[in-house]
């Protein structure tokens, strides 16, 4: 046993990066549940949710491209630095649109996420070009400051629904520094620039599919919050008893995430796929068990103002198992290159999820999103059945 670890330590360190950081995230959410009036804290979930949402799109699924194509030294270091370019230039775009809204307090938070945090550019660049040791040093470093952070201004700061803006304040000029000191540590000739310069826009012009296809299934994470936002009038109220329930059910997406991509050579080669599906179904099942019995517990004995919101994590629990069911396939899709068909799945359970959640809000609330999602959800998931063409293999 110690010898099987001394061999794999570099996927156990990478992968307790992870596990800290994620743990870090779950023990300030429950943190604020507990600690925070329950406005307070559907406030809290409402701007760390569109703070994520806004990051992804203007990261641009640059860091899934820079993860896939990039190969040689130089393409790390060029295709890195016109990501961020790219990044600043999109950026004063998306500037006008935040004042606009009245949300440019935002640009900040959002611009540290999508360059500086585990789904930006630079955690990709030090896995690429550094490693995984010091990409999960640099993982375990940004989440240490950042919740920190954010437990010590819920804890003392007089306005603690606002910690997820106001920790990237703190940490942009220690950012932008760190990443000065990166780049002043490579030499740039004029010559590569130019030549990555015209294979970053290929890239992203054979990509976009992809791209926006990314953008669509994250998106769809978030428009719950979004709509009740919108349309509840004691939409933080609303928004805490949905999040805290969201949030113990999606632990359950770790399950075939960890699974599929430990095993993406053997999906590449479409290698005992329904013996994967059954494995990650068996412990979807088991786990799904489990996380209900916590909820139970939780809300009888520490988080009692969530206890009314059982009906909401049981319907959201199954819109995740659903969900988990559908991550295999939709990467065999992927693996199969479908990417427009890719894309138009995951844009039509988009709309699909708006209208339900449109319609089934006005008549049985916060229950109504709940029920869209697993509609919309076991919609796609037989969707991405069909169309992967999985029954055909094994």
């Amino acid at each position: 046993m110690i010898q099987f670890i001394k061999k794999n330590r570099k996927y156990f360190f990478y992968a307790s990066s992870i596990v800290i950081s994620r743990g870090l995230e779950y023990f300030v959410l429950f943190f604020s549940a507990y600690y925070l009036s329950k406005d307070s804290y559907g406030q809290l979930e409402f701007y760390k949710k569109i703070i994520e949402l806004i990051g992804v799109i203007l990261a641009f699924g640059l860091p899934s491209l820079l993860l896939t194509y990039t190969r040689s030294k130089n393409s790390k270091i060029y295709l890195t630095g016109l990501s961020l370019l790219f990044i600043i230039l999109l950026s004063t775009f998306l500037l006008p649109v935040l004042l606009f809204f009245g949300y440019h307090y935002l640009m900040i938070p959002v611009f540290f996420h999508a360059i500086f945090l585990n789904n930006g550019v630079l955690p990709v660049f030090f896995l690429t070009n550094n490693g995984s040791n010091q990409a999960s040093l640099y993982k375990l470093i940004t989440s240490i400051l950042f919740y920190t952070g954010v437990f010590l201004l819920i804890r003392f700061h007089p306005d603690p629904e606002y910690a997820f803006i106001y920790i990237n304040y703190f940490l942009i000029l220690i950012g932008v520094i760190f990443l000065g000191q990166i780049i002043r540590g490579y030499s740039f000739t004029r010559h590569f620039f130019k030549r990555y310069y015209r294979l970053f826009v290929r890239l992203l012009a054979s990509s976009l599919t992809l791209v926006f296809s990314n953008i669509a299934n994250i998106m769809f994470l978030y428009t719950d919050i979004l709509i009740i936002k919108i349309m509840s009038k004691s939409a933080n109220l609303d928004i805490a008893d949905y999040s805290f329930s969201l949030n113990i059910a999606n632990i359950l997406i770790l399950i075939p995430f960890t699974l599929v991509q430990v095993d993406i050579e053997e999906i590449k080669k479409h290698f005992k796929l329904k013996r994967k599906a059954q494995r990650i179904f068996k412990l979807v099942l088991i786990f799904s068990f489990m996380l209900f019995s916590t909820y139970l517990l939780l809300t009888k004995l520490v988080f009692t103002n969530f206890s009314g919101a059982l009906i909401v994590f049981s319907l959201i629990l199954l819109a995740k198992i659903s969900q988990t069911q559908s991550v295999l396939l939709g990467t065999l899709l992927l693996v199969q290159k479908k990417f427009k068909l890719n894309l138009k799945i995951n844009l039509s359970m988009l709309v699909l999820n708006l209208i339900l959640s449109l319609l089934f809000y006005k008549s049985f609330g916060v229950l109504g999103i709940a029920l869209s999602s697993f509609i919309s959800l076991t919609t796609r998931l037989f969707l991405l059945n069909h169309f992967s063409n999985f029954n055909r293999y094994d």
